[in-house]
């Protein structure tokens, strides 16, 4: 496949995952911005409905689904595993059970779960064993987090969907379909990380391409950037 081949390419390119280009160093207001905005805008998110993902790096993860329509805010963490209170060391040396992940905070009446979910499968390759792009290891792998039977239903009719229309040319989705229980924040330093940093290396050839992609194909779904 085409996007295989992109990953492929941008994996020879690149050679090292998300974790071997953090850049912890900024001025203090800055490593709070997220932080504040969530505080300043807590009343405003309660009236938000959440949505939970995992694909790969969340840099990548976080910038695609901010820039969807319905989309309050987007919060880079840790999901999916046993441990209490996980580190980016922690998570990123592959010591805990847990994935990167995002929570999303949507408007129902502007995009709906399903529309997501489609976002979800159409920016990343979900037929790559526990690995997206240069990134490898079980924290990469691929999960569509649901909290009820409803979403669950939707998570798993898309699924069949793409299997029914052999959109992966046969190949297996290893996607995980697993029940929400437990979201941890990632440290402030990773909030809105692909937006503070756009001179990082992964983040001009990784994060920038695999977002535009996205861009390309999901037009219908972008934010009007001119308001």
């Amino acid at each position: 496949m085409m996007f295989k081949s992109i990953l492929l390419a941008i994996s020879l390119l690149v050679g090292t995952s998300c974790q071997s280009h953090v850049e912890k160093k900024k001025p203090i207001q800055e490593s709070l911005a997220k932080t504040e905005i969530l505080k300043l805008t807590n009343q405003d998110l309660e009236n938000f409905e959440t949505a939970y993902f995992a694909s790969g790096c969340f840099w990548c993860v976080e910038a695609i689904f901010e820039s969807v329509k319905g989309v309050k805010e987007v919060v880079s963490g840790y999901s999916g595993g046993t441990e209490k209170d996980p580190t980016y060391e922690q998570v990123g040396g592959g010591m805990t059970s847990h994935a990167e992940a995002v929570k999303v905070y949507y408007d129902p009446k502007v995009i709906s779960f399903t529309a997501l979910v489609q976002v979800f499968f159409g920016s990343h390759d979900p037929t790559t064993l526990n690995r997206q792009g240069p990134d490898r290891g079980a924290q990469y792998r691929s999960v569509a987090f649901y909290k009820n039977d409803k979403e669950k239903q939707i998570i798993e009719g898309y699924i069949k969907a793409l299997k029914d229309q052999d959109v992966y040319d046969g190949d297996v989705i290893t996607t995980e379909v697993t029940r929400f229980t437990k979201f941890y924040d990632a440290e402030d330093y990773h909030q809105d990380y692909e937006r503070k940093h756009p001179n990082n290396s992964y983040i001009t050839n990784v994060s920038v391409p695999r977002l535009n992609r996205f861009k390309q194909n999901f037009k219908e779904y972008l934010k009007d950037e001119t308001h």
